[in-house]
C-alpha cells in the first residue's frame, strides 16, 4: 500500500486505525502465513522497541478475531493472495500488551498487570452476556465470572487501596482461554505484546525475583504450558527467558531472535522496503540515510529502523529519532555498575565502533546479571548488532549506525556521572573559541571526574599507574553528548590520511567552527600537546570539512592537562589557510 500520508511521530501502532485512516503501510501480512505454516504452540519473537512489534500483533488480532469483520482492511494486502485467507476471523483471540505494566513495588505491579487483564475480561463478558447458553453458576463459567467480578471490584477501589488476590491473577489467563474454548467451541489464539516489560520493571525496582517466581511464572506458565484450551500463542519482547530458569514451565516455546531467519523480514524495514518507501515519498535513497538508520543484521537481512525512517520523512532532517525509553534506565544503570571486564570492552567498542565479546542470547539480563547477558541485552534491545559469529558464543558486535551512536553518547555522559549544566559551560567556551576559559573549565572537569570515577589510573591488581588516553577520549565523548543538533559528533572516524580522535562537524558553520581534537597522554604534556596538534595537520583530518576549523591538541598526565590550538579555514578542495 503506497499512500502518501505518513505515520505521525506519535506512533500509530493499531493496524485497523492505520489502514482505515489511510496512513502509509509497508505490507507485512505474510507474517500471518508463516505463523500458520510454522504451527508453533508457543512462539516468542524478540526485537528492539519501535520495530513494529505492536503493529504486527494488532494485525494478527484483526486477522484472526472471530468477533471482527476484517475483509475491508486486508483486501489489498498480500495475505489475501494465499490459501490462508480463508482463516480470517475464524478464532477467538486474546490480545494484551504489557508495555504499560509498571509499579514501584510488587503490589502495584500486580495491579497494573490485573488492569490489563481486566480490559480483556470486560471485552469478552459483554459478548458472553448476550448469549443465553451461558450459565454463570456452571463449572464451565463460574471461575471466569468470579475473576471478572474481582477485576470489576479492583476498578471500583480507590487507587491507593487497590490490591489483587494472587490466586486470581495467576489463573486469569488459563481461565479466560478455557472459557473462550467452551463458548466458541474453538480454541483461542493468545497474543501477548511486550511480555517482558513487567520483568524489566520488577528488576529495576529490585523485586524481580519475588515477582517472577511467585507470580509471573505461574501466570504465564499455566496458560502456555500444557493448556488444552489454547490453540497457539505468540509473544513479543526484547529478550528471551532462559529455558532452565524460573520459567522452566515455558520450555515448550520456540524463540525467534535476531539470529533467526524466520520472521526476520517482518520487523523493521528491509533495504528494498526502505528504498521503496523513500521513492514513494519522492526522497532519494543515499548512503547518508543508510549510515543513520541501517546497520541491523537480523536473520540475514539488513534491517532499517522503521520509526526513524518515517520520522525522517516527516521532518526531513537526518538526526536521531530512536529513543529506547523503556530500557534506557536499565541499560544505563547496568553499564555503570558492570565489572571491569565489561567496562574495558565497552570503552573499546565506543572508541573503535566494534568489539569481540562473549554474548549470551539464551538468557535475559533481568534473570541472570552477568557480563555476557548484558552484552545480550544491548544486542536484543537494538543498541548493538552482531556482525560476525566466531563460534562458541563469541561474536563481533558493533554500534549499528550513527543514530544509535548518539544514544551511546548519552549513556557515556551518564556513565561518567557529570551534570549537564556543567558540561554546557565547558562546551560553550569551546564553541566561542575562548580557549583559556575552556582549558580552565576542562582541567577542573578532568580533575573532578578522575577523582570521582577513577579514569583508569591503575590496572586491577597492579600498583603502578597505567596511563590510557582512551579514558580521556571517553570522558570527552560523554562531555559532548549534549551538542546534538548543533554539531555532528564522530569518533575515530577515517578522515584525511588517518583517524581523528574526536571531530565535531558544525551543522551551522557560519555560526560555529568545526572542531577537531587529538588526545595524547604521558609525562611531558608540553611536548605531547604539540604532537597532537601536529598530527591533525600531518594527517589532514580536516580534508572533508569546509569553513573555519578549530584544531586542538590536548595532552594529559592523569589529572593534569594542557592544550594548544590553531584555527584554519578549509576551502572546498580541502586546502587550508592558517588564521
Amino acid at each position: 500500500m503506497s499512500d502518501n500520508q505518513l505515520t505521525n511521530t506519535n506512533g500509530i501502532d493499531n493496524f485497523r486505525e492505520l489502514i482505515e485512516e489511510g496512513y502509509y503501510y509497508v505490507d507485512k501480512t505474510l507474517m500471518i502465513r508463516d505463523f500458520l505454516r510454522y504451527r508453533d504452540k508457543v512462539s516468542l519473537i524478540t526485537r528492539p522497541r519501535r520495530f513494529g512489534k505492536t503493529l504486527n500483533m494488532t494485525m494478527m488480532q484483526e486477522f484472526f478475531d472471530i468477533n471482527k469483520k476484517s475483509e475491508d482492511i486486508f483486501s489489498d494486502l498480500a495475505i489475501m493472495e494465499t490459501e490462508h485467507a480463508k482463516q480470517m476471523n475464524s478464532r477467538p483471540v486474546v490480545f494484551m500488551s504489557f508495555k504499560v505494566c509498571s509499579g514501584a513495588n510488587i503490589e502495584k505491579l500486580k495491579v497494573s498487570l490485573a488492569l490489563v487483564l481486566k480490559d480483556e475480561y470486560f471485552k469478552h463478558i459483554s459478548i458472553l452476556r448476550e448469549s443465553k447458553k451461558v450459565d454463570w453458576e456452571s463449572d464451565q463459567y463460574f471461575e471466569f465470572h468470579q475473576t471478572y467480578k474481582a477485576f470489576k471490584q479492583l476498578v471500583a477501589m480507590k487507587v491507593e487501596d487497590r490490591k489483587i488476590d494472587d490466586s486470581v491473577l495467576k489463573r486469569s489467563l488459563l481461565v479466560l482461554t478455557r472459557t473462550l474454548t467452551n463458548f466458541y467451541d474453538q480454541k483461542p489464539i493468545l497474543l501477548i505484546d511486550e511480555y517482558d516489560q513487567p520483568l524489566i520493571n520488577a528488576h529495576t525496582k529490585k523485586f524481580r525475583e519475588s515477582f517472577s517466581e511467585d507470580i509471573y511464572a505461574d501466570f504465564l506458565g499455566d496458560a502456555l504450558k500444557g493448556n488444552s484450551y489454547l490453540h497457539q500463542a505468540l509473544l513479543t519482547g526484547i529478550q528471551r527467558v532462559a529455558k532452565e530458569s524460573i520459567f522452566s514451565k515455558l520450555n515448550n516455546f520456540s524463540v525467534y531472535g535476531v539470529h533467526s531467519k524466520k520472521y526476520a523480514k517482518y520487523f523493521g524495514l528491509t533495504e528494498e522496503e526502505t528504498k521503496q518507501t523513500l521513492e514513494d515519498h519522492d526522497v532519494s535513497y543515499s548512503e547518508e540515510i543508510k549510515s543513520y538508520y541501517d546497520g541491523y543484521h537480523i536473520g540475514g537481512y539488513d534491517i532499517y529502523n522503521p520509526w526513524s525512517i518515517l520520522s525522517y520523512l516527516e521532518e526531513g532532517k537526518l538526526r536521531s529519532y530512536w529513543v529506547n525509553t523503556s530500557t534506557n534506565s536499565l541499560i544505563r544503570d547496568s553499564i555503570s555498575m558492570a565489572d571491569y571486564e565489561f567496562q574495558e570492552a565497552f570503552e573499546e567498542m565506543i572508541l573503535d565502533g566494534e568489539v569481540e565479546v562473549y554474548v549470551n542470547l539464551e538468557a535475559s539480563f533481568v534473570e541472570l546479571e552477568a557480563t555476557e547477558t548484558l552484552w545480550g541485552l544491548l544486542v536484543n534491545s537494538g543498541y548493538l548488532t552482531i556482525v560476525e559469529d566466531l563460534g562458541d558464543g563469541i561474536y563481533v558486535v558493533q554500534i549499528p549506525n550513527r543514530e544509535v551512536k548518539g544514544e551511546f553518547r548519552k549513556i557515556v555522559a551518564a556513565y561518567i556521572g557529570v551534570g549537564r549544566s556543567r558540561l554546557s559551560h565547558i562546551l560553550n567556551a569551546l564553541m566561542r573559541r575562548n580557549m583559556e576559559q575552556f582549558l580552565k573549565l576542562y582541567q577542573k572537569f578532568v580533575y573532578d571526574v578522575v577523582s570521582y570515577h577513577d579514569v583508569k589510573q591503575t590496572e586491577p591488581d597492579k600498583k603502578q599507574p597505567y596511563h590510557l588516553e582512551n579514558s580521556y577520549h571517553m570522558l570527552f565523548l560523554g562531555m559532548v553528548a549534549s551538542v546534538e543538533g548543533v554539531y555532528e559528533v564522530t569518533s575515530n572516524l577515517e578522515a584525511g590520511d588517518g583517524r581523528s580522535d574526536v571531530m565535531l562537524k558544525s551543522l551551522q558553520p557560519s555560526l560555529r567552527p568545526h572542531v577537531i581534537i587529538e588526545f595524547k597522554q604521558g609525562d611531558d604534556v608540553d611536548k605531547l600537546k604539540q604532537e597532537g596538534l601536529d598530527q591533525i595537520f600531518e594527517k589532514q583530518y580536516y580534508k572533508k570539512l569546509e569553513g573555519r576549523v578549530l584544531c586542538v591538541g590536548i595532552a594529559h598526565n592523569i589529572k593534569r592537562c594542557k592544550l594548544v590550538y590553531e584555527e584554519v579555514v578549509v576551502d572546498e578542495f580541502g586546502e587550508i589557510e592558517r588564521i
